[in-house]
């Protein structure tokens, strides 16, 4: 499966690989990512769309980190936490090949004025697009001193922040779990893979 590429920045924009926004289906009642384990579950073999209009997060941390897939492959991602959030617009799609052809399943919700919200949230991408707005941001810090519950590996890159802005939000990841996540107005869709959120 291939996604649009997210790696080029335009102006005006920030091309960033930092910040959690998504929802998979079959995990939105995972636990809290906790310790230095980036993804705690085997993930599978397609990776995500995700989009809003609109994020406001508190308690931010990223830092580099490892997917390993149901079948043992390992991919490098950007791990990302934030401890609350709101998303305006929601929007996950993946598209996956099956023995009857190719389905995607398309997701939205916190439409209408009435955002999804999400705590203790931890992310595993490769990219992400958006205009972006941090408060109180630390680059260069120490993955194993972040302000977050979850932190990374003793002397690992990794920057936080107390709050996080994204307008426009573009994302591709392989994972997503969180303590709690409200989709309000939620609607899932099957699809013939040819709809996607950006």
């Amino acid at each position: 499966m291939k996604f649009p590429s997210l790696t080029k920045s335009h102006a005006g924009r920030v091309t960033l690989a930092a910040v959690p926004v998504g929802i998979v289906a079959s995990v939105l009642l995972g636990g809290v990512a906790q310790g230095a384990v980036p993804v705690s579950f085997a993930v599978s073999g397609s990776q995500f769309q995700i989009g809003a209009s609109q994020l406001e997060g508190t308690g931010f941390s990223q830092y580099a980190g490892v997917a390993t897939d149901s079948e043992g492959g390992e991919h490098t991602v950007a791990i990302a936490n934030i401890k609350s959030a709101t998303l305006s617009d929601l929007c996950q799609s993946v598209i996956t090949e099956t023995p009857l052809g190719t389905v995607g399943v398309l997701i939205k919700a916190g439409g209408d004025g009435n955002p999804a919200s999400a705590s203790d949230l931890q992310i595993g991408m490769t990219g992400l697009k958006g205009d972006a707005t941090f408060g109180n941001i630390r680059i260069g810090v120490d993955a194993s001193t972040v302000n977050t519950d979850a932190k990374g590996t003793a002397g690992d890159f990794a920057q936080d922040a107390d709050t996080v802005s994204i307008a426009d939000l573009q994302q591709t990841a392989w994972s997503t779990q969180a303590a709690v996540f409200t989709l309000t107005g939620m609607s899932l869709e099957l699809t013939d893979g040819s709809e996607a959120c950006f």
